[in-house]
């Protein structure tokens, strides 16, 4: 029975992560939408200039919007996610089929711990989100942690700079 237990533990898929990263200071709302039959959550509250961290159960795939603080709900840019997809990667992707004119909410979503592959953009529209419903736009990573960057940010911080913030601030851990 000890020999199965490691193996047993292996198959065990783990939950995923988005870190939340306001840009600016408006404070955001997220909405999530599971696929049927998936594990609804709660909206998430992101502070202006924040972050703000959801854990998802295993195998969650949906997708969410971000709604400003004062704005009518209203469905914008789409993260979308696909946790423990095949091979076991995680898939993702900026989606602006519903609502192209959004430059408020979802701008781009990357792994955690990579700056590539970047799905989405400071401004839209752009070549790396979903533009039309059959553009090629879904990428992957092996990692479970994801980073999702709203609102707009400066003309001074741009992609570049916003990559760079430390670990602790996109996880929260500097808040304690």
């Amino acid at each position: 029975m000890q020999f199965f237990s490691p193996l047993l533990a292996a198959g065990v898929a783990a939950a995923g992560t988005v870190h939340f990263v306001n840009q600016d200071s408006t404070q955001r709302t997220i909405y999530f939408n599971p696929n049927s039959g998936l594990e609804a959550l709660p909206e998430l509250v992101v502070p202006g200039s924040e972050t703000a961290n959801q854990t998802f159960p295993a195998g969650w795939i949906g997708n969410w919007y971000s709604v400003s603080d004062g704005a009518e709900n209203v469905p914008g840019m789409l993260g979308e996610v696909a946790f423990d997809g095949y091979a076991g990667a995680s898939y993702f992707d900026v989606s602006a089929i519903v609502n192209p004119a959004d430059n408020d909410g979802v701008k781009m979503i990357f792994p955690l711990h990579a700056s590539d592959p970047v799905s989405g953009c400071q401004s839209f529209p752009c070549a790396n989100a979903y533009n039309k419903w059959d553009d090629v736009a879904t990428l992957s990573t092996d990692g479970s942690e994801l980073v999702c960057l709203l609102g707009t940010v400066s003309n001074e911080r741009r992609r570049g700079l916003v990559a760079r913030m430390p670990r602790d601030f996109v996880t929260g851990a500097a808040r304690g």
